[in-house]
């Protein structure tokens, strides 16, 4: 019955023009627009030039064509399309000739121009935190070349907009109003072992800011991953390492340039030596080099003299050589289709780089160090635009692993921090990184010269659904229920042999879930053993699980902070706990005991500074504001992880290891600091080489008060990665999860839309009076 009538509402939009469409049924009949024979053109060709996408359901004899946000519906021999649901007739139908789709060369414009898909919008006032264009870092670059500080191969690790105050920010974006303020582009060059700030106003074209930091290592750039390569394939010495090991042909090893962490000297590299070291894979021409490690081999190569300084061997572990491709196996073909089409248009809409979805509204932008930021989120609720969150991203993390051998001890690495996760974006794409009704976003970064980089598709956006909101079926009443949708902004990584998967979904309800999935290759040792029967399989495996003939993934882990710039119903929050408790009863009766809930409010840093316990609610409440029952609104801060440990937990390290000397973020879930606008990340803002803690052991060092101020929360989350065979040659997505949840935010249900909101907002009123 179901699909009697949707063909009979297909032959009932088919039917907008009859009349005009009998004339196409004859192939030999001319096709006419304008009074003038049409100029036709395939229509799957056609539409690929324009970028678009075309797919066909056989069943309603229905053409699917998308671009972007825009959907376009045609039936063959109809003058009328469906674009975003709304009809548009166009000059000559679509026709299917010789059993091939074709339409007049005009019909892509037609369509593409019609002005009914409003899902992007002029942006009518610059919001205060757009990124830089590519037009202004070329600007930065001209500038700096021009000014008495330049020299020649300048190495830049950023270019990126200076954001402006939070409170003028804040302001502009809520009022919809032109900040009216000058922009300024900040950089950041590395120099030897210096590393130099600085600042250019792109109204005046001059520098304003140079400021040289001796001793200091920077990031790690492309033309240092470049270096490595060739450094290796020159050197003699490393040339008989791999020949002992029965590689000669030197073109074929692929290098890895790691960062050393730091050690105290007793790995016998000093701190001011800007040293990279590097092992090599074997490319036998499979696909995946990753596959063929060449263990226990070494180079510690000097960035500054181009040369390695050190050569480290141990003991001959054969390469493992059983072809590993990592080509996708899986025939798309074995799949029915699972189209995700939204005939109607989108649900949210993008004004610059502004996203307004439902009762949401939020900038994103894309940092070259930490990826993805959201910024300037709020909640319409009653009309009101309501604080939840000026700023958040990724602040930080770090993959360390658990074996000591001379090619993993040192690998620690902190990959925003150290390689820069933003501009190591993947481009996504879509129906398979992302849904088929997925709208992509492009955006513009600096690279190492100091010229713009536009990195296609580097954002989706896509809504899905969710599973049910609420439901209720009381008996002989019809049932009540609503369905869950999602907005989810995704951002992904590529670093080294890891793929990082960051998204953020944002729900009607008010929750907010941060979601990190790590999948790629995973990071394996060359071993002797081929099974654990072998008789080097135990201690072959003492540090990780045999996943494959002569290869051993090594335990690891990967440790996310999220650093969140809270502002719940404005800018003066506290951090407030809350204990179900077991009690005494003491009001008489059957039960011997009573559930209460104890609640307190953290006073400083160092007391907030804490590990997740599940058992205790932790809240980012304002005080200062009240819901229509006189409970302070509130937003619960849960980093419940998930993956392979479903509740997060700190390093597995000895206290005294040095990595602890250099970073606390990674062994406390829940940190809440006084916002400071310079204390940006949790590892430290130059983090390569560090000695110490520069990050949030230092931030939270001063023990400022926390109650009642402007507030920044940083969650840490993670998974221990115990490898199993599942995982090789190609990890699937392995994912974790925080979440910040409305806690007394709302006076009722936020999704139950039953007039309820102007019955409460009558009774604010009038409690007022």
């Amino acid at each position: 019955m179901k699909y009697n009538l949707i063909t009979q509402s297909l032959k009932k939009w088919a039917g907008l023009n009859l009349t005009l469409a009998a004339v196409f049924m004859g192939a030999s009949q001319q096709i006419w627009a304008h009074g003038q024979a049409a100029d036709m053109v395939p229509l799957y060709q056609n539409m690929s030039d324009f970028g678009a996408d075309v797919k066909k359901d056989e069943f309603a004899n229905i053409y699917t064509i998308s671009k972007g946000s825009l959907v376009v519906r045609a039936k063959p021999d109809s003058d009328t399309v469906l674009v975003n649901g709304k009809p548009l007739k166009v000059s000559v139908p679509l026709v299917v000739k010789n059993g091939k789709p074709v339409v007049s060369k005009e019909f892509a414009s037609e369509i593409f121009q019609s002005g009914l898909d409003q899902t992007f919008k002029v942006e009518s006032v610059a919001h205060p935190l757009n990124g830089l264009t590519s037009k202004e870092i070329s600007q930065t670059f001209e500038t700096i070349s021009k000014s008495e500080h330049a020299y020649a191969n300048m190495r830049f690790s950023e270019i990126k907009l200076r954001e402006p105050e939070k409170d003028k920010v804040w302001d502009a974006f809520i009022n919809h109003k032109d900040l009216m303020q000058d922009r300024v582009a900040e950089f950041t060059l590395l120099k030897g072992k210096q590393v130099i700030e600085g600042a250019v106003d792109l109204k005046t074209n001059k520098v304003t800011q140079w400021k040289v930091l001796n001793n200091t290592h920077g990031m790690v750039l492309y033309d240092d991953m470049l270096a490595v390569q060739e450094i290796i394939t020159k050197d003699k010495n490393y040339k008989k390492a791999l020949a002992k090991r029965g590689v000669h042909d030197v073109s074929k090893v692929v290098t890895t340039p790691l960062t050393v962490g730091f050690f105290g000297g007793k790995d016998g590299l000093g701190q001011e030596l800007n040293v990279l070291k590097v092992v090599s894979y074997l490319d036998t021409g499979d696909g995946n080099y990753w596959a063929h490690p060449i263990e226990n081999l070494v180079a510690v190569v000097d960035l500054d003299n181009k040369k390695i300084v050190k050569l480290e061997e141990g003991a001959i572990i054969p390469v493992p050589m059983s072809p590993n491709s990592i080509a996708n196996k899986n025939d798309k073909s074995q799949f029915k289709p699972l189209n995700m089409v939204e005939p109607e248009g989108k649900n949210f809409s993008i004004t610059g780089q502004t996203i307004h979805w439902g009762p949401w509204c939020f900038h994103v932008g894309l940092d070259s160090r930490v990826g993805l930021k959201v910024s300037t989120v709020t909640y319409k609720d009653k009309g009101e635009k309501r604080k939840v969150m000026y700023e958040g991203n990724l602040g930080g993390m770090v993959v360390p692993y658990g074996d000591p051998d001379m090619g993993w001890y040192f690998k620690s690495y902190l990959d925003s921090g150290e390689y820069g996760m933003g501009t190591l974006t993947s481009s996504i794409e879509k129906g398979v990184d992302a849904p088929d009704n997925a709208v992509l976003l492009d955006a513009v970064i600096a690279d190492y010269t100091g010229q713009p980089r536009v990195i296609p598709n580097a954002i989706a956006i896509f809504e899905r659904y969710a599973g049910p909101e609420f439901k209720h079926q009381e008996m002989n009443q019809p049932n009540i229920s609503s369905e869950r949708r999602e907005l989810v902004v995704r951002w992904i990584s590529t670093v080294g042999n890891y793929d990082y998967i960051f998204d953020w979904v944002f729900n009607n309800n008010g929750i907010i879930g941060i979601n990190a999935g790590a999948t790629g290759i995973e990071a394996v040792k060359g071993v002797k053993a081929r099974t654990m029967h072998d008789a080097t399989a135990k201690e072959d495996t003492r540090y990780g699980t045999l996943i494959d003939h002569n290869v051993v993934g090594t335990t690891h882990q990967h440790i996310y902070n999220f650093r969140l710039d809270m502002d719940v119903d404005g800018g003066a929050n506290s951090f407030m706990e809350l204990d179900p408790v077991v009690a005494k009863n003491t009001r008489g009766g059957p039960r011997s005991s009573v559930m209460e809930v104890k609640e307190r409010i953290v006073g400083t840093e160092q007391a907030a500074a804490q590990k997740f316990d599940p058992s205790t609610i932790r809240l980012i409440s304002n005080t200062n504001k009240e819901n229509r029952m006189g409970n302070p609104v509130s937003y619960q801060m849960i980093p419940f992880a998930g993956g392979t440990h479903p509740i997060a937990k700190g390093a597995n390290f000895a206290p005294d290891e040095w990595l602890f000397k250099r970073l606390s973020f990674m062994d406390k879930q829940i940190w809440v600091t006084k916002r400071d606008k310079d204390e940006q990340f949790p590892e430290g803002k130059y983090s390569n080489r560090s000695v110490k803690d520069t990050g949030l052991g230092e931030f939270v060092a001063n023990n400022d008060n926390i109650e009642n101020k402007d507030l920044v929360v940083w969650m840490t989350t993670g998974t221990t990665h115990v490898a199993r065979a599942e995982e090789w040659p190609i990890m699937p997505t392995e994912w974790v999860y925080t979440m910040l949840k409305p806690w007394n935010f709302f006076d009722s249900t936020p999704t139950l839309n039953n007039g309820a909101d102007q019955k409460q907002a009558a009774e604010k009123e009038q409690h007022k009076h």
